[in-house]
């Protein structure tokens, strides 16, 4: 049977299968993406509207490819207080977010009560917010610093509101790749472990795979393939979210930066791939909006949502510092030929924009 035809007929791919899909053309690519994602979820294309909020930035751990952390380039550190927070979530509110989107560096200055404290009292003076928040590698790193175990950790996180995790943090799985990028940095079986017992408690998650620097396309297949099987296993991801990276302002060098063309394979490959998972996100912050646009087109259905603020990739040279403003992203994705759909941050269908 010829890959095509085991793509049309669902079967699941292997390694070996997984990369051959990058030699096929563009357009095959996109045919048999698109139409795994029109039997999925039609042309509707959703989002949500969120505030991305990274409290700190001052980070224990070393990658070489994040231009955000102080300890590094940027010698303007910052760590806000809970009344910093909870300004930015009443602003955010009175806009219409329903979900806070909180993701912080590793700081060894702030005790575990900074973190959890500032969930609980987010969820005190908003209970209808959805906090989404701490990634895999900011559980490790409380565990680690804190002589806490990942379940205690968790446990804190449900105890003070956070609702589901983000999939920050994982990178490239390969233990090569790793090693290299962000040693000391939680371990791929790690990250993967984390997410398990998250999902044991019956919460829900994101996966990412961050690509387009040192990794290769079997790296990229394999990462995918782990998430299938821990997918397969758990049944907690919402959504994968391939994220470009951003080159500005860090010490990678060396990096086969991708094509657009690239980018549009791997989006319509973790499509076929990911089959288990049911959303693939196309987060414009990494993309770009207009490539954003097209992905839609290679299997993407969701493009996160407006954001309002971010600071992490926009430190490396991504346009998003500022968010997109509602009614232009409602637009835009009109003007793309879908249907916008604002969710719940679990993909609960809040508003039809047709």
């Amino acid at each position: 049977m010829d890959l095509i035809t085991k793509v049309k007929n669902r079967e699941r791919l292997t390694q070996e299968e997984g990369e051959a899909l990058y030699m096929l053309d563009l357009a095959t690519l996109g045919e048999l993406a698109d139409e795994i994602r029109v039997e999925k979820f039609g042309k509707k294309s959703y989002f949500n509207i969120n505030r991305h909020i990274n409290p700190t930035n001052v980070c224990a751990d070393v990658c070489k490819f994040c231009a955000y952390s102080a300890t590094r380039k940027n010698p303007n550190q910052y760590t806000m207080s809970h009344e910093d927070i909870l300004k930015i979530v009443k602003n955010s509110v009175a806009k219409g977010a329903k979900e806070m989107h909180i993701v912080s560096a590793h700081n060894p200055n702030d005790g575990v009560e900074w973190y959890m404290g500032a969930f609980r009292k987010i969820k005190e003076q908003f209970p209808e917010v959805h906090i989404k928040s701490m990634t895999a590698a900011e559980i490790d790193f409380l565990s680690r610093h804190y002589g806490l175990s990942y379940d205690e950790v968790i446990e804190q996180m449900i105890d003070n509101g956070v609702d589901s995790m983000p999939g920050g943090g994982a990178e490239i799985f390969d233990d090569e790749v790793r090693e290299y990028l962000c040693k000391g940095k939680v371990t791929s079986q790690q990250w993967l472990d984390i997410h398990e017992l998250w999902h044991s408690k019956g919460k829900q998650s994101n996966a990412t795979m961050l690509f387009g620097h040192v990794e290769s396309r079997a790296n990229r297949i394999d990462h995918m393939i782990r998430l299938r099987n821990l997918q397969e296993k758990t049944g907690g991801f919402n959504a994968f979210i391939p994220l470009v990276y951003q080159k500005e302002n860090n010490y990678l060098k060396n990096c086969n930066y991708p094509s657009g063309q690239e980018v549009l394979k791997t989006y319509a490959i973790a499509r076929i791939i990911l089959e288990n998972i049911p959303h693939l996100k196309a987060y414009w912050a990494t993309s770009t909006i207009n490539l954003a646009l097209i992905a839609q087109e290679y299997g993407a259905d969701d493009l996160d949502g407006t954001i309002e603020k971010e600071s992490i990739q926009s430190a490396a040279g991504a346009k998003s510092s500022n968010g997109m403003e509602l009614n232009l992203f409602i637009d835009m994705i009109k003007s793309s030929g879908f249907i916008p759909v604002e969710r719940d941050s679990l993909y609960n269908e809040l508003v039809v924009h047709k």
